[in-house]
């Protein structure tokens, strides 16, 4: 899990590869649920909740708040 603090002082760019980079994780543990590798099936949830942590706080930069 991705400390919220550490999401905020990272710039745009920053938080871009981060989600490019959790994107593919996802895509990854996707993969393996199908061809019924998954051990943890828990990192789902936590790999989405970083997503959408990274989603907000780029909106927000965006926004410029």
């Amino acid at each position: 899990m991705i400390d919220i603090k550490d999401i905020r002082s990272k710039g745009v760019k920053d938080l871009e590869k981060m989600l490019d980079d959790l994107l593919d994780e996802q895509m990854k543990l996707r993969l393996q649920f199908v061809t019924g590798q998954v051990t943890n099936s828990s990192q789902f949830k936590k790999i989405r909740k970083d997503i959408a942590r990274l989603k907000t706080v780029l909106s927000e930069q965006n926004n410029g708040n």
